[in-house]
């Protein structure tokens, strides 16, 4: 009886194991092909990211935008705002080698406190949507060691009767092209378009919230930018609320 036993439980262990062995075959073989087929789903997953991210274009913008950018130009700021009607927006530089376009830095910035738009006018508060040339800066203190044309000058200061968090906003400027006369100080009045289409929109530095229709950036920001900029690479924004910007 005792030998039965023992022989009883011998197979009973040795089903024992033979099941532990296929049960753990089975997860081992499950757990691998698990991997393999988020190793796949992985790979699949960045190959349509790579896809989808072309090189010579700058990201998230749209063929119309796109094809504004000059044929010469290797340093793009764009300009991408969080919403039509938000202060809120995002400036990447981008730099172009060869056909493909780098991306360099990013920071947070502000533009027009009511947002963005397609036709800007004089007091709209909103900045307007489109491809400009960056050939102009300036401002209430020296030189940073841009190699865009500099005017520094007291009279870019803004008014001591804005509120005291506005006074530094004009310390550094880089004129954003739109309605002005290229070669001139950011500050000249001189608008082609006529008054009613505004005018004065800039790059300058941030005051921690919306603006009339200029961009803003930290201090960092825009001596990065001034020392970056190179009249011989043809700077130019491209800015917009990201919905303009794709279209």
């Amino acid at each position: 009886m005792r030998t039965g036993g023992a022989r009883r439980a011998t197979v009973a262990m040795a089903a024992l194991g033979s099941l532990l062995a296929t049960l753990s075959a089975c997860g081992g073989t499950g757990a691998a092909h698990t991997g393999d087929a988020r190793q796949d789903t992985g790979a699949k997953a960045s190959r349509t990211r790579q896809a989808a991210v072309d090189p010579t274009r700058i990201p998230d913008v749209g063929d119309r935008l796109q094809r504004r950018i000059p044929a010469d130009s290797r340093q793009v700021v764009a300009v991408y705002g969080d919403g039509r009607d938000s202060a809120d927006s995002t400036v990447v530089l981008y730099t172009k080698r060869g056909s493909t376009w780098d991306r360099a830095r990013s920071w947070p910035a502000h533009n027009g406190k009511k947002g963005w738009t397609t036709d800007h006018h004089e007091g709209d508060n909103r900045s307007p949507v489109g491809v400009f040339t960056l050939t102009d800066a300036g401002g209430v203190l020296q030189n940073p060691g841009t190699k865009l044309p500099y005017t520094r000058s007291a009279a870019f200061a803004a008014p001591r009767w804005w509120a005291k968090s506005y006074w530094h906003d004009f310390d550094y400027v880089i004129a954003i092209d739109y309605n002005r006369v290229k070669g001139t100080p950011p500050n000249d009045p001189t608008r082609p378009e006529g008054q009613r289409k505004g005018g004065g929109i800039w790059l300058h530095m941030d005051h921690g919230s919306g603006t009339s229709a200029c961009v803003s950036l930290s201090k960092p920001a825009m001596e990065y930018l001034l020392r970056t900029l190179d009249p011989d690479r043809h700077p130019v924004v491209v800015m917009g609320d990201r919905a303009d910007l794709k279209r």
